[in-house]
């Protein structure tokens, strides 16, 4: 396999960037891998809505997954709107073939807009039923689930299915992963981000999960990821348009989103809370953790890189690096089999981080740790 991971996105395009091929690009690209496209329809669409869909004959998407495929290679493949039922069945068989079997593939069945807009008619959701056959996992949102019939008619198509709680009540967020025969394997829950500016959740999240699967990932943790990656770009939506607006995508940088070890935090010992933060405001840092009770602050750089300062965290002079990991226990695992010695091994803290500690061969202080979207948006951040 490359190894850059090649994945092929059959979906509509959003004029307005904030959904559709446009989000599904972003997020592979974000996450480091090469999208292709075979575009099913062209719309006319804003933060407001959607003002008109022109549908690509079914003809010309099998051109474009033909090409790409016959050229570059396909590791995995998200659809999201369909376009037609024509180009639903086409595309369910064009995917069987021998050159296309083995790609796992995510299906979000694209039903209605953010704004409310109708993206798939009857016809074209009863055909459905040939995609979710070949899909390694399907991540319709509550309406569209219940449009299919429900978690046992999903099922029984043999994906896997993973359940969002978007478009549920309450202030936690609940998403389910759940397999054929077995039901629920995996349930992760967050506070739900309060914010207008959600266009296209949907397509990045099954973007970013086919870009993990592309890479090899197993289901679970190219869900966890992307789950990551979604909170993130909420978090830094740029707040454009009038109405649903675009997420962040291109903010998501430095949040140990990969595997291996992404150097994004330093801390580094104070002896005066108030020089030290002000030195740092001056210097262009963004201040996002004041607390001058615990001696702790907390800055972000432009690059999305953090640095601390703690008072009384050691000697001036010395500092503790920080290691990122979305694969903690894993990474941590493999070291020590390796004969590295850890003076603390993974181990949740009350701040929301989990972290591993050790010293290098100089007596230097690092810290590899997982902390997801708590290390740029902790709960008390400025």
């Amino acid at each position: 396999m490359p190894t850059t991971p090649r994945v092929l996105i059959i979906a509509g395009s959003d004029s307005g960037g904030g959904a559709g091929i446009q989000a599904d690009v972003k997020a592979v690209t974000m996450l480091g891998g090469h999208a292709m496209t075979a575009i099913t329809a062209i719309t006319a669409q804003n933060t407001l809505g959607v003002q008109a869909v022109h549908r690509v004959p079914t003809e010309m998407v099998l051109a474009q997954i033909d090409s790409v495929a016959a050229d570059i290679g396909v590791d995995a493949v998200k659809i999201g709107m369909v376009g037609s039922a024509e180009t639903a069945a086409a595309v369910a068989e064009r995917l069987a073939r021998p050159d296309l079997a083995e790609a796992p593939l995510v299906f979000d069945p694209v039903m209605v807009a953010t704004s409310g807009s109708v993206l798939a008619d009857a016809a074209t959701i009863d055909a459905f039923r040939a995609l979710l056959r070949r899909a390694m996992v399907a991540t319709p949102n509550l309406p569209e689930l219940e449009a299919l019939g429900g978690e046992e008619a999903v099922l029984a198509h043999g994906c896997s299915l993973l359940v969002k709680g978007g478009h549920g009540a309450g202030a936690t967020v609940t998403d389910r992963l759940l397999e054929p025969g077995e039901g629920e394997v995996a349930r992760w829950e967050a506070p739900r981000i309060d914010t207008p500016h959600s266009h296209g959740t949907g397509c990045t999240l099954a973007s970013a999960i086919a870009c993990g699967l592309a890479e090899g990932m197993p289901l679970e943790p190219a869900v966890a990821r992307a789950r990551d990656f979604v909170r993130l770009a909420l978090l830094d939506a740029p707040g454009l348009g009038r109405g649903h607006g675009p997420m962040g995508h291109q903010m998501v940088r430095n949040d140990g989103l990969f595997t291996g070890p992404a150097l994004n935090q330093m801390t580094l010992p104070a002896d005066d809370y108030a020089a030290s933060v002000a030195f740092y405001k001056q210097l262009g840092l963004t201040q996002i953790v004041d607390s001058p009770d615990n001696g702790y602050a907390r800055f972000e750089a432009a690059n999305g890189v953090t640095l601390s300062i703690h008072v009384g965290d050691g000697a001036a002079g010395g500092a503790t690096a920080y290691l990122e990991s979305g694969a903690l226990d894993a990474w941590v695992a493999y070291l020590a089999r390796r004969g590295v010695r850890f003076d603390q091994m993974p181990k949740d803290e009350d701040w929301g981080w989990r972290e591993a500690r050790l010293t290098d061969p100089a007596g230097n202080r690092l810290c590899l740790y997982q902390a997801g979207e708590y290390r740029r948006y902790p709960p008390w951040r400025v």
